[in-house]
């Protein structure tokens, strides 16, 4: 069976940058199930796992705009200290906003605090190493639900 739309595929990965440094990597995990064409992964990623069969192995290299995109500088900016609630801020910080997005702290001013709103991989090169582990139908709850339910997935 091959990964098409509306397949459940579980798959390990290992991302490294342009430098071949590791970012992520589901070694020494459960592997990463997700229904495809759904939109749960990026879509270079999506597009290269499409058509492979259990126990393929591949390397996939993602562009920024497959990716995470490039950065938009709109998404940076000054906010004053005082909206962190009077916590301890430092740079690196990540924090959800109330609309689910998540931000990371840049800079810390006596006043002002600069956060960034691009993810953290924007820009980027990606290459991801991937086995394909299973690849199975979707239910038609996982179909009506746009994710994966069960091993390796969401539980309701």
């Amino acid at each position: 069976m091959q990964i098409t739309k509306h397949k459940v595929a579980a798959i390990h990965y290992t991302l490294r940058d342009d430098a071949g440094n590791i970012l992520d990597s589901s070694e020494g995990r459960d592997p990463l199930y997700y229904l495809h064409g759904k939109g749960n992964l990026i879509p270079g990623m999506e597009e290269g796992l499409e058509g492979k069969a259990k126990g393929d192995k591949t390397q996939i290299d993602v562009a920024p705009e497959k990716g995470y995109g490039t950065r938009n500088p709109q998404l940076i900016q000054e906010v004053p200290k005082q909206a962190f609630g009077g916590q301890n801020v430092e740079v690196g910080m990540q924090f959800q906003t109330n609309h689910g997005e998540l931000i990371t702290v840049t800079n810390v001013g006596p006043d002002t605090v600069t956060v960034d709103g691009n993810h953290p991989l924007a820009d980027q090169n990606l290459h991801f190493d991937v086995e394909v582990m299973d690849v199975r139908d979707a239910t038609s709850e996982e179909l009506a639900h746009g994710h994966v339910h069960g091993p390796g997935g969401h539980h309701h």
